[in-house]
């Protein structure tokens, strides 16, 4: 059982790390207080009343007060994000006693303990604003996707933001072999198949392959060609936390651990051929990725048929047009032994990805 007076996080905390503090003189519920920081990757700080120091109840970014101590916290100054913890389902005084203590969470144990523990994590991890995440996907194979989203991560991390390029596609062969990294250590997605709950975005982003300053969750050369959508859904909003920008690589087909990824996306964006066979094949996936996704926008790659160019195509799709791709040999052939796409930070593939981002950064409030 839990239940909110108020929701705000208290001020000045929502973009550093910090350590909550414990209020309680009870063992057992101390006990379980420090499995659930353990849990949470936190190390708190423990009293049985206000700090003698007024400035440690102040600074704390959460403060957990055990039932037993709510009397001993009465003094102490009104503030945001106290969360008052207790075990007796049936105490009807323990509203009363939150109210005394300005808490803005009543929290009764076990029932509320995943609730406690991304709410600890959320201040041990100092979550900000969370990652723009762009999924790009192929309106028919061969669209060149694949490449694209590497150009635009490769432009994001040489832009200076904290970068993950994510590989959706386990039947598509790697995207740590596109950036030339599939012998880097690091995990890659088999290993976090098993992921229930919630993932530490700090841990995720150290266990995975670093290349060209971006982090990449890609696939093996395995078996494995599935993982759960409860897994995919736990990993993406893992990386949402850490801000920056994440990019994932889409397949065209849909299922459940798809639909979990383009549930975290803030836009998708639809690579499309001007071949009127690319559109009709684009329209089907738009019409698929637009029952979850609420902002999806066509990216046009030429050349060009008598009658056909970007603006057509994204007024045959009903789509708002992002500009056209640049024809380069990177993009319609990538090859493992070269720099990806983007790299080399000049040519018109670079300039695309380098405007794009200057849009999308500004229609999403500003620099992550």
């Amino acid at each position: 059982m839990s239940g909110t007076v108020t929701h705000d996080p208290p001020p000045g905390t929502a973009d550093r790390p910090g350590r909550p503090l414990i209020v309680t003189e009870d063992a057992d519920l101390l006990d379980d207080l420090l499995r659930l920081c353990a849990a949470a990757g936190a190390t708190p700080e423990v009293h049985h009343g206000p700090p003698e120091n007024g400035d440690g109840w102040q600074a704390a970014p959460l403060v957990l007060v055990g039932d037993d101590a709510a009397r001993r916290v009465r003094g102490a100054p009104r503030r945001r994000g106290v969360v008052l913890v207790g075990r007796d389902q049936d105490d009807s005084g323990v509203w009363k006693r939150a109210v005394e203590i300005g808490a803005d969470h009543v929290l009764m144990l076990p029932d509320g303990e995943q609730w406690l523990v991304d709410r600890i994590a959320d201040v041990a991890e100092g979550v900000g604003r969370p990652a723009l995440t762009v999924g790009v996907i192929g309106g028919r194979g061969g669209a060149g996707a694949s490449t694209l989203a590497c150009a635009l991560a490769v432009t994001s991390a040489r832009e200076g933001l904290r970068t993950l390029l994510v590989d959706a596609d386990p039947l598509g062969g790697g995207l740590d072999v596109l950036l030339g990294g599939e012998s880097a250590d690091g995990l890659r997605w088999p290993a976090f198949a098993a992921s229930r709950g919630r993932v530490g975005g700090g841990a995720l982003e150290e266990s995975l392959p670093e290349l060209h300053a971006l982090r990449v969750l890609s696939w093996d050369r395995g078996d494995c060609v599935a993982v759960p959508s409860q897994a995919v859904r736990a990993v993406l909003a893992a990386a949402r936390r850490r801000g920056g920008t994440v990019v994932v690589d889409l397949p065209r087909r849909l299922d459940d651990g798809v639909a979990e990824a383009l549930a975290q996306l803030d836009l998708a964006l639809l690579v499309v051929p001007a071949e009127l066979r690319a559109v009709a094949a684009a329209g089907r996936v738009a019409s698929a990725v637009g029952m979850v996704v609420r902002d999806v926008r066509v990216a046009v790659r030429g050349p060009y048929p008598p009658g056909l160019d970007e603006r057509e195509v994204a007024r045959l799709l009903g789509l708002p047009l992002v500009g056209e791709v640049p024809v380069e040999p990177a993009l319609l052939r990538p090859r493992s032994g070269v720099k990806p796409p983007g790299s080399a930070g000049r040519g018109p593939l670079a300039r695309f990805c380098v405007d794009f981002w200057e849009r999308a950064l500004v229609e999403s409030g500003g620099t992550r």
